[in-house]
C-alpha cells in the first residue's frame, strides 16, 4: 500500500520535509537568541537611565572607550563651552525625520580637559548643507551640564560613511580621538548628549531618549518557526493518507464523476 513512498516524487517530498523541520527549529532558536540579546540591551539601557548622575570624570578619560555598561549613564560636568571650536555633524534627523545637523561643542572642564557635548539638533539652512549653519549660543561662563554618556561613533555601528573633503567645521562622525588632534587638547573618550540645562527657545532640539528594542517580536517569531516545524510532519502525514485513499479506491471509481447516459437505440 505504501510502495508509492519510494517513487521519485514522494522521495523528494519526504527529503524536503526532513530538511525543513530542523531548519525551522534552528531558526526558532536563533530568534530566541536575538530575543535574549535585545532584552539584555533593553535592561542595560534601563539600568543606565535609572542610575544616579555621576561626575563625568568617574567614567570617562582621554583615550578611554565607553563600555556597554557606561553607555547612557547620566553624567554631570562643570566648566564652560568653547564655541570658537564648535563643529556640526552632518545628515542627522530629528524626531520628525527632518534632515539637519547635530551641534558638537567642546566643553572645557575645570582641570583643562575637554568633554565633547552634543547640544542637539538644528535644521539645515539649505539643501546643499555647504555653509556653516547659524547655531544658537550656549550659556556663557561657568555652568554645570548634564547628559547621557555615549561612545564614539563608527561607520560599523552607525552605517554612516566618514566622508572626506567636507566643508569647514563639519564632520560626519563624532570621534573623540580625532577631535583631540584637531583641538590639540586632552579630550575625554566618547561624548555627552546634553539633557540640561534646557536651551532658550528649545533650540537646539534635545536628542530623544533611547528607544527600546522590540524583543517581544523576536519571541513571537521563534514560536512561529516552531509551529511551522510542527506543521511540516503533520502536513506530510495528511498528504500520505490522502494518497493512500486515492490508491485504495476500486478501479474505475471516480469521485464526483457524472453518470453515463444510456446509449440511444
Amino acid at each position: 500500500m505504501y510502495r508509492f513512498l519510494l517513487s521519485r516524487q514522494w522521495v523528494i517530498i519526504t527529503l524536503v520535509a526532513l530538511l525543513l523541520v530542523p531548519t525551522m527549529i534552528w531558526l526558532g532558536f536563533w530568534q530566541m537568541d536575538r530575543h535574549d540579546e535585545r532584552a539584555a540591551r533593553n535592561q542595560l539601557v534601563a539600568d543606565a537611565l535609572a542610575a544616579d548622575p555621576v561626575p563625568v570624570e568617574r567614567l570617562a578619560a582621554p583615550g578611554h572607550r565607553i563600555t556597554r555598561t557606561e553607555r547612557y549613564r547620566t553624567v554631570t560636568a562643570r566648566g564652560h563651552f568653547d564655541t570658537a571650536d564648535e563643529v556640526v555633524v552632518r545628515r542627522r534627523v530629528n524626531a520628525d525625520d527632518e534632515v539637519g545637523f547635530h551641534v558638537l561643542t567642546p566643553f572645557v572642564l575645570e582641570d583643562g580637559r575637554v568633554l565633547l557635548v552634543n547640544r542637539g539638533w538644528i535644521p539645515a539652512d539649505g539643501p546643499s548643507q555647504t555653509a556653516f549653519p547659524e547655531v544658537p549660543a550656549p550659556p556663557r561662563g561657568e555652568v554645570t551640564v548634564k547628559g547621557r554618556l555615549m561612545p564614539d561613533e563608527t561607520t560599523e555601528a552607525s552605517g554612516i560613511k566618514d566622508l572626506e573633503g567636507l566643508p569647514d567645521r563639519q564632520i560626519m562622525l563624532i570621534d573623540s580621538e580625532r577631535e583631540a588632534e584637531r583641538l590639540g587638547a586632552r579630550v575625554l573618550g566618547g561624548y555627552v548628549a546634553q539633557t540640561a540645562p534646557e536651551p532658550k527657545g528649545d533650540v537646539p532640539q534635545r536628542l530623544g531618549d533611547p528607544g527600546k528594542e522590540n524583543a517581544a517580536l523576536n519571541y513571537a517569531y521563534a514560536v512561529q518557526w516552531w509551529l511551522f516545524a510542527a506543521a511540516v510532519p503533520v502536513g506530510w502525514v495528511v498528504l500520505v493518507r490522502r494518497e493512500t485513499r486515492e490508491r485504495s479506491r476500486p478501479a474505475g471509481e471516480e469521485t464526483g464523476a457524472e453518470e453515463t447516459e444510456p446509449a440511444a437505440v
